[in-house]
């Protein structure tokens, strides 16, 4: 995806749901959970056994969300991503961007996804790009 995208993107949504959510101080997903709160998004932490995150309940799957996520964020190994590409596309409703942070590359969840016309981002942390993409503007 080019800037503009991602920058579309990023504006235009509200709600993040981030899989493999912790508040573990000092780990990179802390970091992005607490930056996306603070930078105005409804953020849905995302967890199979953890109750609690900055201070929001975790919901044990995407399935168990209030409503439509307009992103979701990993934080999961990427052998654990064609397993989650395949719940979201079980869900009713469907993301505008399956985002998958630095270091998270999954070629046939990205192309399981794509051809159902959600967005795929890789290897970018979505903090790092939102910073970038948006500094200095009010």
């Amino acid at each position: 995806m080019f800037d503009d995208q991602i920058r579309t993107m990023l504006r235009s949504a509200k709600t993040i749901a981030i899989l493999g959510a912790k508040d573990t101080q000092g780990q990179p997903v802390d970091a992005v959970g607490r930056y996306l709160i603070q930078a105005g998004y409804t953020v849905w932490p995302v967890h199979p056994v953890r109750r609690n995150a900055w201070g929001l309940s975790v919901f044990p799957s995407l399935r168990q969300l209030p409503g439509k996520a307009d992103i979701i964020n990993l934080f999961r190994a990427a052998s654990a991503c064609p397993e989650h590409a395949r719940e979201v596309l079980a869900l009713p409703w469907k993301p505008s961007a399956f985002w998958m942070q630095t270091g998270i590359r999954s070629p046939e969840a990205g192309q399981a996804l794509a051809m159902h016309g959600i967005s795929v981002i890789e290897d970018l942390c979505i903090m790092l790009e939102h910073r970038r993409l948006f500094a200095g503007m009010a």
